[in-house]
């Protein structure tokens, strides 16, 4: 039995390069301020870009990798105790087999940290990280069960079925995406959305990142594929899906 009112969220965020402490503090207050936002908007599961702490800077993975438990995140785990609210902050972790993975954090509201690594290496990624194992690792909350996805995971069949064998009815991808792979990236989520009977929470980021310049356009995709809300191409805002019953809202929040 789930209950009556339900949100997940995408937070698209610009996120700058980290070579300094300044640069740390800035991404993490644009995490804080989307969490804050989506705490205000009654927000259950907030879902963050690829690497949305450090930028997408693959050069950096190694100095950057953290574990869950950093100190840096405090603030944003105070949020998370404080409203109820889950999020999933990508990072790179540090891996005591060797090179460190592209990951997130999952700050859960009862204190409790958890990751998940992604699993799907492109092949400009495998020379300075390495792949996640197992499974998705699906959580529950509020009587629905989340599988999180980190990129390239989305655009495998084989990972949205394990999601689904693993009972997940909401499949939630932090990604960074051009424009030049999001047409195809976006049919193939709405695809698994269709297949597994997911929704499915893409969250890209709002500015470029790593070189590459972001698509944007977060988006939720509901059950039966079809496309429920999406952010523009460029800027910060939570795309939002609510659960009333058995029906699911789209909503688009700026953040200033």
């Amino acid at each position: 039995m789930t209950n009556a009112v339900f949100s997940c969220a995408a937070a698209q965020i610009a996120v700058r390069r980290v070579e300094t402490q300044a640069d740390l503090a800035a991404n993490l207050a644009a995490h804080h301020r989307a969490m804050t936002r989506a705490a205000q908007a009654g927000v259950d599961v907030l879902v963050f870009p690829e690497l949305s702490l450090t930028g997408y800077e693959l050069d950096r993975i190694a100095d950057l990798a953290l574990t869950p438990d950093d100190a840096c995140l405090a603030p944003l785990a105070e949020i998370s105790m404080r409203h109820g609210l889950i999020a999933l902050i990508g990072a790179p972790l540090r891996n005591r087999q060797g090179k460190p993975c592209i990951g997130c954090v999952l700050l859960h509201p009862d204190g409790s940290r958890t990751s998940y690594a992604k699993q799907h290496l492109h092949a400009s990624e495998s020379s300075c990280a390495a792949p996640g194992v197992g499974c998705v690792q699906a959580f529950a909350v509020s009587g629905h069960t989340c599988a999180p996805a980190i990129c390239f995971d989305a655009e495998h069949r084989s990972h949205a079925a394990c999601a689904a064998q693993e009972g997940a009815s909401i499949y939630l991808a932090g990604v960074l995406w051009s424009e030049n792979g999001y047409a195809a990236g976006a049919a193939t989520l709405a695809g698994h959305a269709q297949e597994f009977g997911l929704l499915t929470v893409l969250a890209n980021h709002g500015a470029p990142s790593g070189g590459y310049r972001s698509a944007g356009r977060s988006a939720v995709w509901t059950p039966d594929g079809a496309l429920l809300a999406c952010a523009p191409p460029e800027g910060d805002a939570l795309v939002l899906a609510r659960a009333v019953g058995a029906q699911w809202h789209g909503a688009l929040i700026p953040l200033a």
